[in-house]
């Protein structure tokens, strides 16, 4: 694959090389979800405004808003990341996944690892909602605040599933394709690209913190640059990229799934994925034990260097095994 940019390209570079291809992904991605609105639903480009912004007044509002989301975040992101590396004339694989996936256990191990951290993420989340800035930032509290409850309020929104249907396109919107498309940028341009620029551990903990940062939610910081900070040790222990995608995925299809079962009432307690009540210390401390446990076991299993190949070699005397 021969591309237009050299390979060697400096990583802070290629960082800046991809926001511009990002931000070419998400004009595609306007005109792409655009075009889907007036063929799909009979909306105008004028019209898509006031859906935008009032998308429960009208009765395709969740459809649109869920399109608009699953495209735009797949263009810019997917698109961005896949074309910077055609760009450095890389192969998708050989760029985003350096090192071939070392045993399938490892993307349900990182499945595991993200169910089991979940009572501490909710200690975090209760601590991190109740934070307060200083007395000279209170007008940018009062905004941060605000912007958390439009957030969450359109959060409220996509997931009222009050259809199988729906649920299956939160899952695909809001689960599959973020698991994608951010950890392509995130751990697979970004996280990659600082590793080099810097070192392993501050190229992890910078990626942790721009993944967090972006999402402008910052009475949610602490927790998300943790969650950040998993995966991007995941993703630097194992070179795969499928590693993080998996445990990305499962943070947030599990708490849609919960969430799902909740509203069709099979379960006796209510759960809203917007909380920030923490769970109780019986299960964040077990939580906090195995979530160290496990993520020194695959620590020690995904940089274990690989086990020496055994050659077969015949011979008049019978069978010789060589190094």
């Amino acid at each position: 694959m021969k591309g237009f940019l050299p390979r060697a390209l400096h990583p802070g570079l290629q960082i800046l090389m991809l926001l511009v291809l990002m931000v070419a992904g998400a004009c595609v991605g306007y005109a792409v979800a655009f075009g889907w609105a007036q063929a799909g639903f009979g909306i105008s480009v004028l019209e898509m405004q006031k859906v935008l912004q009032y998308p429960s007044t009208y009765p395709q509002g969740w459809a649109v808003m869920m399109m608009m989301q699953g495209v735009l975040l797949f263009c810019a992101c997917t698109g961005g990341a896949l074309a910077l590396a055609s760009a450095l004339g890389v192969g998708w694989a050989a760029y985003f996944s350096p090192r071939r996936l070392g045993a399938g256990w490892w993307l349900l191990a990182a499945a595991a690892l993200i169910v089991i951290i979940l009572p501490v993420m909710s200690g975090l989340i209760a601590w991190n909602a109740g934070a307060h800035f200083p007395s000279f930032l209170h007008d940018f509290e009062v905004w941060a605040r605000a912007s958390e409850d439009r957030a969450q309020g359109l959060t409220k929104f996509l997931t009222q599933f009050n259809s199988a249907g729906r649920f299956w396109a939160g899952i695909l919107v809001i689960a599959v394709v973020p698991a994608v498309s951010e950890e392509l940028v995130f751990r697979g341009v970004i996280q990659q690209n600082l590793v080099r620029w810097f070192s392993p551990h501050v190229g992890v903990w910078l990626g942790a913190a721009i993944f967090s940062a972006i999402h402008f939610q910052f009475f949610g910081f602490v927790p998300r640059f943790v969650l950040g900070l998993v995966l991007g040790y995941l993703y630097l222990w194992s070179g795969n990229i499928l590693v993080s995608m998996a445990a990305h995925f499962t943070q947030n299809a599990f708490q849609l799934l919960i969430l799902y079962l909740t509203q069709r009432g099979q379960f006796g307690w209510g759960f809203d994925p917007d909380s920030t009540k923490a769970l109780p210390w019986w299960l964040v401390l077990p939580s906090a034990v195995l979530t160290a446990g496990l993520l020194y076991f695959l620590h020690q299993r995904m940089t274990a260097p690989p086990a020496p190949t055994t050659m077969l070699t015949f011979s008049s005397d019978g069978v010789k095994r060589t190094m």
